[in-house]
């Protein structure tokens, strides 16, 4: 281990040691079922014959802790009116839209170590936006981003998907020994600040082929999750999974390891296929009753009698927004500098429609 990675984990072991604050909210799993604080989420709501009690509303928030290392292409990701790029200031800015959004009935987000493409979808990233160093250590500046924003959605009763891994990043990992050194000490990282509001997503889209290390691929990611679920820490552990392409069905292997299912909706704009993609990943080989949830969609069309976010409903799935949008400080909420206010007329009705779902 370098210097600069012996004193990075000094730093996390010196955190880690602070009495974590007694926290406020717990998610767990019953049967298919996600409860926070021991009773189902939207607890005996229907919504058009539809039954939403045990679902998570979500957004796809995976920059909320950005920032890019490269000092060639940190520039693009300028604020408007400094001219300058602000990791600091887009968390902040995140933490203060939390309330809002809980208002209006959504209850989880999903965070990524690793972010999501600034660009909404590129074919390559040479941008540098990781927690996790070449060794598979954690970086404090991150990881105290990251606190800040599980503090505040612990305070507001909210559900943290922490995702681990990102492809296009990834390969800024070293080798598989420092992928499974930053899945345990990510792990271990959470556990020893005892959130009890986190679900584990060990990647973003599995079977997306720009993954360098074999073990973040579908034959293999059953063991990274598997890994998470099997560390402790005074009898408990993380609930943990993966998710999938748009419109990709989980694997057998996959739902065998994990405690939920994470289904993405890109692709064609067409519910059914959304429909045929749940009711194939029920139908895999070692399915039982668990949650299962999309949290990445980037389809809309709100106001219609039939639309992605509906069809999931529908099938008693989770849905989750994703606008990628523009790096303009307006609209989308993956695209730095993030707007993370509901200040466009799409994010207004996405945000109406799940208070209509949820009855916020």
């Amino acid at each position: 281990m370098n210097r600069r990675s012996f004193l990075q984990s000094a730093a996390l072991a010196s955190l880690a040691a602070q009495a974590a604050p007694r926290r406020r909210t717990r998610v767990s799993i019953q049967g298919d079922k996600f409860f926070i604080n021991g009773k189902p989420a939207y607890a005996g709501r229907t919504f058009n014959g539809m039954k939403i009690e045990g679902l998570l509303m979500n957004v796809r928030a995976v920059q909320a802790t950005f920032d890019d290392l490269n000092p060639e292409t940190r520039g693009r990701w300028a604020y408007p009116d400094t001219g300058k790029w602000d990791p600091e200031r887009n968390t902040s800015e995140f933490i203060t839209a939390l309330a809002e959004w809980r208002r209006h009935g959504l209850l989880a987000f999903t965070v990524n170590l690793q972010g999501g493409s600034p660009e909404g979808y590129s074919k390559s990233q040479p941008w540098e936006n990781t927690a996790i160093d070449p060794d598979g250590n954690l970086r404090p500046a991150y990881m105290n981003r990251l606190a800040r924003i599980l503090d505040r959605a612990d305070e507001l009763g909210m559900v943290a998907i922490v995702g681990y891994f990102y492809f296009g990043q990834d390969q800024r990992v070293r080798d598989e020994a420092a992928v499974r050194r930053a899945v345990v000490n990510a792990t271990q990282w959470l556990l020893d600040r005892d959130y009890r509001n986190v679900l584990v997503e060990v990647d973003n889209e599995t079977d997306v082929k720009a993954y360098d290390h074999e073990i973040l691929k579908p034959q293999r990611v059953h063991e990274l999750i598997d890994l998470v679920r099997g560390m402790k820490k005074g009898g408990r552990r993380l609930l943990a999974g993966t998710s999938y392409g748009g419109g990709t069905p989980a694997r057998s292997n996959v739902i065998q390891s994990s405690d939920f299912l994470l289904l993405h909706g890109n692709g064609p704009d067409n519910p059914e296929r959304i429909r045929k993609m749940i009711r194939a990943s029920r139908a895999a080989a070692g399915y039982r009753p668990m949650p299962v949830m999309i949290n990445e969609d980037d389809h809309f069309r709100f106001d219609e009698s039939d639309n992605h976010m509906l069809a999931a409903l529908g099938e008693y799935v989770s849905w989750g927004y994703f606008e990628p949008g523009k790096s303009n400080y307006v609209d989308g909420y993956q695209c730095p500098p993030v707007n993370w206010g509901i200040n466009t007329e799409r994010k207004r009705q996405f945000f109406a429609k799940v208070r209509e779902v949820t009855g916020a």
